[in-house]
């Protein structure tokens, strides 16, 4: 049977079609090509600023650190255009473990030419005490850059300021307003600038939090809240050689209670209760008078610690030592974070962005033990709020050998610039 043919009349508007195909792909695909090469461009850049970062220490209590690197985030936000602001606090959460004064924050504004509001996130301050720098100072082996808080959080700092700079170069300005906030007292549980956080992040369709990715990239939708708990025992001393029978010995109430609270875990739905820090006495032959322990506590729902802390206290009315005085003070350091249905849309999206790349990206809606000023931003806006935006790496909070992954920066770069294009333009929805 001879082979049927198309009506030559057909053929010129079926190749017509099929080239306004190609040509629409291609235009599509040729601003990605652009976001990928000036990523590729900032790299080098991005380390330099590191390098700058790393160079200044800024634990959470050392307010000349604090100053000086909002100095330097401050200048670099205003390089680029931004109306740049370093606020002081003035509405401080006191927590019981809350220093006197409290790092400043950098808040810059980007005013653009659409009408998506969307917020990037990031912590200047470190855990570390002044003078470590000499043992974690910045340098590169390899694959990796290692230096004093570089992984917890100023590669997440230098990602914002040069997710900025790439928009700069692309002169991109489809967005409503950008704003940026990095604080200076996230490791201490952001007890001077929760409220601020929560007060610009309300209004926004999207928040971007660029906490460490982990090794694997990934982000996290859901993180836990944090609670304190803190035991007060009262004894009465006494010499521990000559006369022990008449103190009452505060470390041995003490240890019976923390005994009797070890097992108030409830790990199947992410409760978490671990005795931490203690103190006691103060001379060897003397009866100790007084004693306290710490706890950290984690939960994935408020009414969990709520729960915990009516166990705590039901727990000190059994002493070991009627004569002693207990006392318990519970305190929620931070909410949880719980995926909603904008964060999901906005991470699904991601995995998109990251496929065009030849990568897979993972995103976790089940909370980790770690807490997060994400939370803080989720707890009266309805847009979508993504945590772990940053780089990979490792060795957060550890005495050496924090480093970041120099092959994660590219595409950290192009998720974070893309997110924040497609988003705008109404591509994400």
């Amino acid at each position: 049977m001879p082979r049927s043919h198309p009506a030559a009349s057909l053929v010129g508007p079926l190749i017509a079609s099929l080239w306004l195909t190609y040509a629409a792909t291609s235009v599509q695909a040729e601003p990605i090509a652009d976001v990928h090469m000036l990523a590729q461009k900032e790299q080098q850049p991005l380390l330099d600023t590191l390098r700058d970062l790393v160079a200044i220490e800024s634990g959470s209590k050392d307010i000349e650190g604090l100053n000086q690197i909002a100095e330097r985030v401050a200048g670099q936000l205003k390089q680029l255009g931004g109306t740049v602001e370093i606020l002081q606090p003035t509405d401080i959460y006191r927590l019981d473990d809350t220093p006197e004064k409290i790092g400043p924050a950098v808040h810059a504004t980007f005013k653009g030419t659409g009408s998506k509001k969307i917020m990037l996130i990031a912590h200047m301050d470190t855990v570390y005490l002044k003078g470590m720098l000499k043992d974690q100072p910045f340098r590169i082996d390899g694959d990796k850059a290692y230096g004093l808080g570089i992984a917890d959080d100023k590669q997440g700092v230098a990602l914002i300021l040069h997710t900025v700079a790439l928009l700069q170069k692309l002169s991109f300005r489809d967005y409503g307003t950008l704003t940026v906030l990095a604080n200076g007292d996230e490791e201490i549980s952001s007890p001077g600038w929760r409220s601020t956080i929560t007060k610009f992040a309300s209004d926004q369709d999207a928040v971007f939090s660029f906490e460490g990715g982990g090794t694997n990239g990934t982000l996290r939708l859901a993180t836990s809240g944090i609670g304190s708990a803190y035991l007060t025992v009262q004894g009465k001393s006494s010499h521990a050689g000559a006369r022990p029978e008449g103190g009452v010995n505060a470390l041995y109430e003490l240890s019976h209670q923390v005994l009797q609270m070890k097992d108030l875990s409830k790990p199947e739905q992410g409760l978490k209760l671990n005795w931490t820090v203690s103190k006691s006495g103060t001379n060897r032959n003397v009866i100790p008078a007084d004693a306290t322990a710490q706890a950290d506590a984690r939960a994935l729902k408020v009414s969990d610690f709520d729960e915990l802390e009516k166990a705590l206290q039901d727990k000190i009315k059994d002493r070991l030592l009627p004569a002693s005085k207990v006392d318990l003070k519970f305190e929620v350091r931070r909410p949880p974070l719980e995926a909603n249905e904008a964060s999901r849309r906005v991470a699904a999206y991601g995995k998109t962005i990251y496929q065009e790349l030849g990568m897979s990206l993972k995103v976790d809606e089940k909370a980790t033990g770690g807490g997060t000023d994400a939370a803080f931003a989720a707890l009266k806006t309805s847009g979508a709020v993504v945590e772990g935006m940053g780089l990979s790496g490792f060795g957060a909070h550890s005495n050496d050998a924090e480093y970041v992954q120099i092959n994660s920066i590219v595409p950290r770069l192009y998720l974070a610039t893309r997110m924040i294009m497609d988003l705008s333009t109404g591509k994400l929805k």
